[in-house]
């Protein structure tokens, strides 16, 4: 179970801190660090309940092709993060002063792949609280930490945070895959 959750987090975590320190690079005051960490963790808690709620009955209509569909949602996930287009440094600067809807509109666009997780979690059957719980923690904790060091680290070093968290749910969909067909 432990390596699982491991498979699961770290991703997300690394995918959490491309972001925030690329934020973190443009400056944030300590009250928008606060807002911003909290409106992360906030978002990637509550996006896997929202993946579990719609993957539920999904899965119970489609049967047996269900892990399937969950296996491909993450690996398209891990595609989009690994090949998907790069935050620019203009949209990032206007999200530094999230209030409104544009919080709403951040809180979205960083926890996608959270919403692919909460469709697997029936799949990686893990205890769907602790899951959600520990992607809070880890999203508060990896924000904070992006936020603080984004200016101290390089562009390369962000996209290469962000690149090894697709590569780590494409992996995470391909054990799964290999589980389902050998199991």
């Amino acid at each position: 179970m432990a390596a699982r959750l491991i498979a699961l987090i770290l991703p997300l975590g690394l995918d959490t801190f491309a972001v925030s320190a690329a934020l973190g690079a443009l400056g944030v005051s300590r009250e928008h660090r606060l807002r911003l960490s909290l409106l992360f963790a906030a978002f990637e808690a509550g996006m896997p309940l929202v993946g579990l709620a719609l993957g539920a009955p999904l899965g119970r209509a489609i049967g047996d092709a269900a892990d399937y569909v969950a296996i491909g949602v993450l690996f398209a996930f891990g595609l989009y993060t690994l090949l998907g287009p790069e935050e620019d440094e203009e949209r990032l600067s206007q999200l530094i002063k999230v209030r409104g809807s544009s919080a709403l509109a951040l809180g979205v666009s960083i926890s996608l792949d959270e919403l692919a997780i909460g469709f697997t979690l029936g799949l990686l059957r893990l205890p769907a609280a602790l899951v959600i719980g520990l992607i809070a923690v880890q999203a508060f904790i990896v924000t904070q930490l992006g936020l603080r060091l984004g200016h101290r680290l390089s562009e390369r070093v962000r996209e290469g945070a962000e690149r090894l968290a697709g590569l780590a749910l494409i992996a995470l969909a391909l054990v799964l895959l290999a589980e389902k067909l050998l199991g």
